[in-house]
This record gives structure tokens, C-alpha cells and sequence, in this order.
């Protein structure tokens, strides 16, 4: 009679009857994440995954760029939006004019003191070209459309079967890249 009385309760009844926590199922990582980096501020490991599930906002950075104060805007936009699912992810990068000349605690610094950047950050790496990271090479693929300079945006669904390619020239305040932010967090994954 118990075991019919446990059949019917269901597991996740019965766990929370008992008090223990139900493990939240984690989205399946799509291919396009299935990439690691090292964190900028500490250099930990930073595996894409853990954003499977979230709309991605990549952007490639530089603290000396007159693009450089879209920081801010990128800043206000994660923290507006973070909670409903939207990550803004910062790939520092010195491919475009070498403007982005300094060490990764250097970066990290200037984003945190001066624009008080708290979405995560990737150590300095390389974006265009033959040697790009694995990441953008197929960012850049998938979309047509590779940085031309600092501060190119790739905005990613949550399943990462969609991409939308972004100038430097698009703010982060941009109706036409808040429009999509927005339907994109509308949209369940598959």
C-alpha cells in the first residue's frame, strides 16, 4: 500500500514533502556554446554553456575606442534585462586600431572603475581573421557577417538556432537591437 501511496505522489512531491531540493533541469547546450574561455577578472575557466537557455548579447570590446562608452549602455541593458534572461558577454580584443592594448587586469579595471561593468567578460582574444576564436569563427559563419571593428554585436536566441549581426554603429540602446532583445526573450527554447 505505501509503495502504490509513493507511486501516486511522484518524485518531486515526494522530495519536497521530505524537504530535499528538486534539481532544476539545465537547457541541453547547443553546439554554437559548447565553447570555454577564461574569465577576464580571474582568469577561472568560463564554459559558454552555462548561458545554454539565456539570449546572448556578444560584443567585442576595446577601452580606447570611440565606441568605448557603449560600455555603459551595455551595463545598463544587462542589468535592466539579466533577470528576465538576457546576458551581455565582452570579448576584449586588440584586433581593430590596437585599442585594446592593456593586460586582462588592466581591462577588467577600466570596465569596473570606470563604467562599473558587472556582465561577464572573456580574457583578451582574437575575433577576426585566420586566428579568431573557435566562438566567433562560427558566429561569423552562421551569420555572414564578421567585425569590422570594436564593439560588433552578435545577439543570440535561446536555443542558438537564431543570430542577428550587429555594427559598432548599433548602440546598446538601439530600437531596432532592443526590439529583437526583446522578442528574442519572448521566445521559448526549443
Amino acid at each position: 500500500m505505501k509503495t502504490k501511496w509513493l507511486r501516486r505522489l511522484g518524485l518531486s512531491s515526494l522530495l519536497a514533502l521530505l524537504g530535499l531540493p528538486l534539481a532544476q533541469a539545465q537547457p541541453a547546450c547547443p553546439g554554437l556554446l559548447n565553447h570555454q574561455f577564461a574569465n577576464l577578472q580571474d582568469g577561472s575557466p568560463m564554459p559558454l554553456c552555462q548561458y545554454a537557455g539565456k539570449v546572448i548579447l556578444v560584443v567585442n570590446t576595446a577601452s580606447k575606442c570611440a565606441f568605448t562608452s557603449q560600455y555603459e549602455g551595455l551595463e545598463k541593458l544587462y542589468a535592466e534585462l539579466k533577470d528576465r534572461g538576457l546576458v551581455v558577454l565582452g570579448f576584449p580584443s586588440n584586433d581593430f586600431g590596437e585599442q585594446e592594448p592593456g593586460s586582462n587586469q588592466q581591462i577588467a579595471d577600466f570596465c569596473r572603475m570606470t563604467y562599473g561593468v558587472e556582465f561577464p567578460m572573456v580574457a583578451k582574444t582574437v575575433v577576426k581573421g585566420p586566428q579568431a576564436n573557435g566562438f566567433y569563427r562560427q558566429l561569423a559563419e552562421r551569420t555572414g557577417s564578421t567585425p569590422k571593428w570594436n564593439f560588433h554585436k552578435y545577439l543570440i536566441n535561446r536555443d542558438g538556432s537564431q543570430i542577428v549581426a550587429y555594427t559598432s554603429l548599433t548602440s546598446p540602446d538601439s530600437s531596432s537591437l532592443r526590439k529583437k532583445i526583446d522578442q528574442f526573450l519572448t521566445q521559448p527554447g526549443r
